[in-house]
């Protein structure tokens, strides 16, 4: 029982490091992060990790995954990458891609219509610290409030989040660990 509760303690530390990291290289002032536990095949595990990536990792494929995105189109800019995305409401996010290794990558928002700036996220799949069965997806973000309240700020982007590991829960179907974890 120890060593679960040490594992559990370890993942969330870890999870809220991913989001302090982030918070730091940015110095934004709020921080919202999401995950989603998948259960797999431990003696499969580095080939689901490359199909799951394959499925919902690439740097467009939100519009294949996401409920809010209708199309996402991919350019470059002053030799970085960038996609825009373009929402079922018509509204427009433009992104530049920072890094990108495999089963993660870390982005930042040029334009939108949402209300936050110095927006800085991460997307990764990783295995599950605690448990040799599953991988998790976490989706990790800081930025400042921009003509909201922080709280105001903070719920659109939690919703975004929740809204997209919510759908690849489902695509994925049988599969999920459970519910997924929110970290705030």
């Amino acid at each position: 029982m120890r060593f679960v509760r040490a594992a559990a303690i370890a993942a969330v530390v870890a999870f809220a490091g991913s989001i302090a990291g982030i918070a730091a290289a940015n110095a934004a002032s709020i921080a919202v992060g999401k995950k989603l536990e998948l259960k797999v095949d431990p003696k499969q595990m580095n080939e689901e990790r490359t199909r799951l990536w394959t499925q919902f990792g690439g740097w467009c494929a939100l519009k294949d995954w996401h409920p809010a995105v209708a199309n996402c189109e991919e350019s470059t800019e002053d030799g970085a990458k960038v996609r825009v995305l373009t929402l079922k409401d018509g509204g427009k996010i433009k992104e530049k891609l920072l890094d990108e290794k495999p089963n993660f990558y870390r982005y930042e928002m040029l334009e939108s219509q949402l209300p936050v700036k110095n927006y800085q996220a991460q997307f990764t799949l990783t295995p599950d610290d605690d448990d040799e069965d599953e991988l998790k997806f976490a989706w990790a973000a800081t930025f400042d409030a921009n003509g909201k309240t922080n709280k105001e700020a903070r719920d659109v982007i939690d919703g975004i989040f929740k809204a997209g590991l919510d759908n690849i829960k489902m695509m994925v179907g049988k599969n999920v660990a459970g519910d997924d974890d929110d970290k705030k």
